[in-house]
């Protein structure tokens, strides 16, 4: 059976109220990451759209041989997509439901709901002489409403509308700390439920939500002249990290306090500041110790300068609407127990929503547009073409690599056969081969590289270099440097003082002192040649018939248990808690930390751990399969002076193309081409004045994500083994009726809606 993980990395763009829509999708992205947990688990089939999914997997094994595995790993949000990204990855990580966000956007993301109680206007006499200029504007010629609000629900949102203009004046109407009590309320209705998690065990998530530093804070930044200049800053992510089965995603404050933030939109809510967040873990005396460990992680520079009370955070989509450079980033760590499939995925609820108004106007943007739009607008609809671009550039290169390896394998395995002649592969392999086998192959990779090795290890130790300096400008932030090139500077002296120059010629061998600091501290070269045997385990051998499946997943498991000894050792927490101070002073003392990082880590002992646990893999293995894996342990030397270069020292853990999909309404069709949304209504606001479009959006986006969480599912099945779209049809119609089934008792606002959107869903597919 072929087993394959497809892979997502979701973003979330911000939309205002289409938000609710973008939360209808991500809804039937968790109910596939059920799904697929519930086939690897082989548990009780589940209801509702679960079970379509449970069954179309089921298909693709039947249909291709196909063992699928679908993961939401990393996930990236801004603004009121930042919500949405939040709550779905707490529901990955802990298994808990997504039900409360939908309770949150049904019922609580309304204007009324919203409003500060000391902002509302608390009779129709309110601001009395303030009706006329309200009633002028709301039913003027042309007005907002008339102009952009279906005629059923204007009087509605002319109501609320009323009531929002009449609230207090030159403020923000809406609660800060009333908005942070809902995400909490939500958030620990989230903790009540339970259920497993949908990674594999110990396998990392990565949240990311943007906000945006009103205020700003200075970064240094080195140039030729003058030799340093600082610079306002006002980007700011909220990162999070954490592997399935660690007890929790983040502390709920620390959740909140994200969301509160990327969700600020400017004049509507005031902008976060941490009093906030304060008030509300004292009101609910909730338990915070990893307080001020997290600040200093968000907002080092601010805890540096101890201005954190003046800290002032508004949406994130100001500046970042749609954050996939943070998503990007973290590729780079992702461990692979099997093919992988990744996709980055993107939900866009309104594409050139802006553009397309402002192109159907063919008069010049006047003196207030033109304004307006820059201030607002326009920096929130900037395109990802620059990010796309950049995958699509990493997958050019992920596959010209692949190709490389192919390429060379033949006469890499030549080389090494007859390097170690015949003998080598009817011995039973113990700990003690293993080590000099491997050094023996080393040798073997620099005497016939050449002049190319000598390039080659000048890469991989500026590499090693670049690690360890990143590792110190992580844990001391107060260094107070914007990078960690002046740390890596300071090592490189350090280095060079001791005999270890990157410039060096390596006569008659590698340098003595440069190998001795590559066995101590090169754990990325350990832990990329574990890699290129796991890969060739799952992909390189699918086809041979002398190989079953039970044979790779032992080897699989025996070395990834090798692996994450490495892995685990490359954290800066593993180095304990004397590496900050330490790390504080590199500039003074390098060599002492470099020393802790060699005692602390101790990659000799890890190495006689793994050469343990991979002699007894090998052992244990049928001949064909043992020759294998020995052909491509001990030539990973070779395959690494090539390839490294190339990856400008840095390697890659997922060594596939990276793929890319939209969900949108304009990509969409099987139910109904043309308008949907709701929200869109009012400027993007609509939504937030009316439960029945919220209800609206919300179906549209539960049945927009089940069509494309299909598609996505069946894509993975390629070639001649492919489902036809006939069968696809009736999967998508199952998953439409399941999702109208389950909505049919909740959505009650438009009476005629689910039974409207049924009729369709019958007569077109």
């Amino acid at each position: 059976m072929h087993q394959k993980e497809l892979r997502i990395a979701l973003v979330c763009y911000g939309g205002v109220s289409l938000a609710v829509y973008m939360h209808g999708v991500t809804k039937e992205l968790w109910k596939t990451l059920q799904a697929s947990r519930t086939f690897w688990a082989g548990d009780s089939a589940p209801g509702g759209t679960t079970a379509v999914y449970l069954k179309l997997l089921r298909r693709l094994e039947q249909a291709g041989n196909l063992r699928l595995r679908v993961l939401c790993d990393i996930v990236a949000g801004a603004s009121a997509g930042g919500i949405n990204s939040i709550f779905l990855a707490q529901a990955i990580h802990s298994g808990q439901s997504l039900e409360p966000l939908t309770q949150l956007w049904l019922e609580v993301a309304d204007v009324d709901e919203l409003l500060d109680p000391e902002a509302r206007p608390w009779s129709a006499h309110t601001k009395f002489w303030a009706q006329p200029l309200v009633s002028y504007l709301l039913r003027r010629p042309g007005n907002a409403v008339s102009a952009s609000v279906a005629p059923e629900t204007r009087q509605e949102v002319r109501e609320k509308l009323s009531r929002l203009i009449r609230s207090r004046w030159f403020e923000p109407p809406f609660s800060g700390i009333g908005f942070s009590r809902l995400l909490y309320r939500a958030l620990s209705s989230m903790a009540e439920t339970s259920g497993p998690g949908l990674l594999p065990q110990r396998h990392p998530i990565d949240l990311f939500v943007t906000a945006t530093d009103f205020k700003g804070h200075l970064e240094t930044l080195r140039l030729h002249s003058p030799e340093l200049v600082l610079e306002s800053e006002h980007r700011l992510t909220f990162g999070f990290r954490a592997r399935s089965g660690a007890a929790e995603l983040a502390a709920l404050p620390e959740l909140v306090m994200a969301a509160r933030s990327t969700a600020s939109f400017p004049g509507a809510f005031p902008p976060l500041q941490l009093e906030e967040i304060d008030l509300l873990v004292s009101e609910n005396a909730i338990e915070w110790p990893g307080r001020d460990a997290f600040l200093k992680r968000i907002m080092p520079e601010h805890v540096a300068r101890g201005d954190l009370d003046s800290v002032s955070l508004i949406d994130g989509s100001v500046l970042v609407n749609a954050p996939f450079a943070d998503a990007m980033r973290v590729l780079r760590s992702r461990p692979a127990t099997r093919e992988i499939d990744r996709r980055f995925v993107y939900i866009d609820p309104a594409p050139d929503r802006v553009g397309a108004d402002l192109r159907r106007d063919k008069r010049p943007p006047g003196f207030f547009t033109t304004i307006f739009g820059s201030l607002s607008s326009i920096p929130r609809e900037q395109p990802i073409r620059d990010n796309l671009e950049a995958l699509e550039e990493e997958s050019r290169e992920m596959a010209t690599l692949r190709a490389i390896v192919l390429a060379l394998r033949p006469e890499i395995e030549e080389t090494v056969s007859s390097l170690f002649g015949h003998t080598l592969f009817l011995d039973r392999p113990n700990p003690k081969r293993l080590a000099a086998w491997r050094a023996r192959a080393q040798q073997a990779a620099f005497d016939q590289a050449g002049f190319a090795y000598h390039g080659y290890v000048q890469v991989k130790f500026t590499g090693v270099v670049t690690m360890l300096a990143r590792l110190v400008h992580e844990a001391a932030p107060s260094l107070g440097v914007s990078s960690a090139a002046p740390i890596m500077e300071r090592l490189y002296s350090h280095l060079s003082d001791h005999g270890i120059d990157r410039m060096q010629p390596l006569r008659g061998g590698t340098s003595p002192g440069m190998a001795a600091f590559f066995r101590l501290h090169d754990i990325t070269f350990r832990i990329r040649r574990l890699r290129l045997l796991a890969r060739r385990v799952t992909q390189e051998w699918r086809l041979d018939g002398d190989v079953d499946e039970s044979q790779r997943d032992a080897a699989r498991e025996a070395i990834y248990g090798a692996l994450a000894l490495y892995i685990e050792a490359e954290a800066v927490s593993f180095l304990g808690p004397d590496f900050t101070e330490l790390a504080q002073g590199v500039f003074e003392d390098p060599g002492a930390l470099l020393d802790h990082i060699a005692n602390r880590r101790g990659l000799l002992q890890i190495d006689t751990q793994v050469d343990q646990i991979l002699a007894e893999m090998l052992s244990s293995m049928p001949s064909g399969l043992r020759k294998r894996l020995l052909l491509a342990y001990l030539g990973y030397p070779f395959y690494d002076t090539v390839t490294l270069p190339l990856l400008r020292g840095e390697g890659l853990d997922e060594f596939d193309p990276i793929r890319v999909d939209r969900i949108s309404p304009e990509d969409c069709h099987a139910i109904r081409q043309g308008p949907m949304l709701r929200g869109s209504e009012f400027y993007n606001f609509g939504a937030f004045f009316s439960r029945a479009y919220r209800e609206n959006d919300y179906l549209w986006g539960r049945l927009h994500g089940a069509e494309r969480m299909i598609e996505l599912i069946a894509s993975a099945l390629e070639g001649e083994h492919a489902l036809d779209e006939r069968e696809l049809d009736q999967f998508r119609k199952a998953a439409f009726l399941a999702v109208l089934d389950e909505e049919q008792g909740r959505l009650n606002a438009d009476p005629g809606l689910v039974g409207s959107l049924r009729s369709e869903v019958l007569r077109r597919v």
